[in-house]
């Protein structure tokens, strides 16, 4: 199944051709259009920020954005003819995710007084009084990230889980599901063969899914259909427990082109991975303070998601 005409990456400064293609776009966005000097677009920061890349079908560059160190938000463009049409919405989102996996209290930006609707819709509250940039009315925003991660005090030894390669990734996994007691969230935007498919994976998930009363698996799925044509187990396993097994599938264009996958037990702990098709990502045991800001990502994105219609065939 499509689920929309773009999608978003992850882009290495470091590589030539990844480089270029933020370069390109921002030249086309600020320079050309807007009149900003390249001298001022070209700020030095880029080495030390992480980026996000949006490309059409063909794989042209089509938007880009950046999050910075000092936590901060910028060089967010996409290009004329893909404006309104939610690629904007995406890079932000990712890059929020971003922060909020990174445990950052709050994110800041500097909005062109014309798009501050735009930021506003996604939670940014402007502070402050306008200012000129580079011939341009700005004011400053901010998005609080800490309500969650305030509440819940950070244990002294998170017990850390490698999470560097496949195998650490599966290791890890499977620690998270023992740990876990009557809960879990899952987050996948493919369901690949190798995951949560193992005869101890399955085990622990359907131990968590009959643990008694509280007892709730929440799965947001990207494309139910596929695990259904590959036939893969968890899918099995929910259709035999729906009462405890709930499935959801993300409905909004950004919420759908999230890239990264997460694991969230009831135990404080979590993995996250970036990239869902990557197996790079970080883990801990016990980190409820960095677990919070993903956990409450999750609720959101739950709470925008609807019943997996596809697996309602089968009675789920």
């Amino acid at each position: 199944m499509k689920l929309q005409d773009f999608h978003v990456e992850i882009a290495d400064w470091s590589r030539a051709e990844q480089r270029s293609a933020l370069l390109d776009l921002r030249e086309v966005v600020f320079i050309r259009e807007q009149g900003v000097s390249e001298q001022r677009e070209r700020d030095g920061l880029d080495a030390d920020c992480w980026h996000v890349l949006a490309r059409d079908e063909a794989g042209q560059p089509i938007g880009c954005g950046r999050l910075t160190p000092a936590h901060k938000i910028g060089r967010m463009a996409v290009l004329r003819e893909w404006r309104g049409r939610g690629v904007g919405v995406v890079l932000l989102r990712e890059l929020v995710a971003r922060a909020r996996a990174q445990g950052w209290p709050e994110v800041a930006l500097d909005a062109q007084v014309s798009a501050l609707g735009f930021y506003q819709r996604e939670g940014f509250v402007a502070h402050g009084e306008e200012f000129e940039d580079a011939g341009l009315m700005h004011r400053a925003m901010r998005l609080s990230l800490s309500a969650a991660a305030e509440e819940a005090a950070p244990p002294r030894d998170i017990d850390a889980l490698p999470a560097g390669t496949r195998s650490e990734t599966a290791a890890a996994r499977l620690q998270l599901l023992a740990d876990a007691r009557h809960q879990l969230s899952i987050h996948l935007p493919l369901l690949g063969s190798d995951s949560y498919a193992s005869a101890e994976e399955l085990a622990e998930l359907r131990r968590i899914a009959t643990s008694g009363r509280g007892a709730l698996i929440r799965i947001l799925l990207h494309d139910p259909a596929a695990a259904l044509r590959n036939d893969h187990r968890l899918v099995a396993l929910a259709q035999r427990l729906p009462s405890s097994i709930q499935v959801r599938t993300p409905v909004e264009e950004a919420d759908r082109a999230s890239i990264s996958a997460c694991l969230l037990n009831d135990a404080g702990g979590y993995l996250f991975l970036p990239e869902a098709d990557r197996p790079q990502g970080r883990a801990a045991r016990r980190d409820r303070a960095s677990q919070a800001p993903l956990q409450q990502h999750f609720d959101e994105l739950w709470e925008r998601a609807e019943r997996a219609s596809e697996l309602q065939a089968l009675g789920l």
